[in-house]
């Protein structure tokens, strides 16, 4: 089984760059979308009904904002729009689907690069996630965990580290959140086949930034440390254009 995830900075937009050529040779099994940036009614049928996929969304209050979509081509068990927390679920941030051997939170992350009170925002998000999820595991269910988390781990996630330590996505408070993540069994996929530097998800649209591959890798893949034998494969498509993200992918035994 094949999952993908991708913010797509707007999916009206990368729609018209080619997005549905890109689901049909890609082939997911389940795609997770995040900063839709639309209401479904913006949308058109091709986006809703025309590509083979049961399609769920979660948008936020303020248009043209946030906002995630699932893609599955088996229709969920189950379908949940946000954590039961208002001052997340109102921009639209997370999609939990249940599948037959596991639960999947696609999820965006919040930015705290706007002010203190946007990064304190971000940190809470961090917080208050970490107990649902464990609960999830602690109940014997799996869990998948996608999106953008809008950090970067490790000095080896960016280009950049020394010159980023100030900055929101790679400060310590931020970093030392997925620590704790790491600390409650849960398992970054795409450092199980890949240990190497230079792999990022994210590019400034800043001249020459990805053509540099002057980069962050902030799109993850997370599962509990139960399920990791069920993983075969994660991986970065940044040969794939379309937004300033591009996607990640794991892939699961049947």
């Amino acid at each position: 089984m094949k999952l993908i995830s991708w913010n797509v900075n707007g999916v009206r937009a990368v729609v018209k760059k080619g997005f549905l050529d890109w689901l049909d040779q890609a082939d997911p099994d389940i795609v997770c979308l995040q900063e839709t940036k639309a209401h479904i009614d913006q949308l058109t049928a091709e986006i809703l009904t025309d590509h083979g996929y049961h399609t769920y969304w979660h948008s936020g209050e303020r248009r043209g904002y946030s906002g995630v979509a699932t893609f599955c081509k088996t229709e969920p068990l189950y379908v949940q729009e946000g954590l039961g927390i208002e001052r997340y679920d109102v921009e639209g941030r997370v999609l939990i689907t249940e599948h037959e051997n596991f639960l999947l939170y696609n999820i965006y992350f919040p930015n705290g690069q706007k002010d203190d009170e946007r990064l304190q925002y971000k940190l809470d998000f961090y917080d208050d996630l970490l107990p649902i999820i464990n609960e999830q595991a602690e109940s014997g269910n799996n869990v998948v965990v996608t999106g953008d988390w809008n950090t970067a781990h490790h000095p080896i996630d960016l280009a950049r580290p020394k010159e980023n330590v100030k900055t929101s996505g790679f400060m310590p408070v931020e970093r030392e959140k997925l620590d704790i993540y790491v600390e409650n069994g849960w398992v970054d996929t795409f450092r199980l086949f890949h240990q190497g530097g230079e792999r990022y998800s994210w590019w400034t649209y800043r001249i020459g930034a990805r053509e540099r591959n002057v980069g962050w890798r902030i799109d993850y893949f997370f599962v509990n440390e139960g399920f990791v034998e069920n993983i075969v494969d994660g991986d970065i498509h940044d040969e794939v254009m379309g937004s300033d993200h591009c996607p990640v992918s794991l892939e699961l035994s049947e």
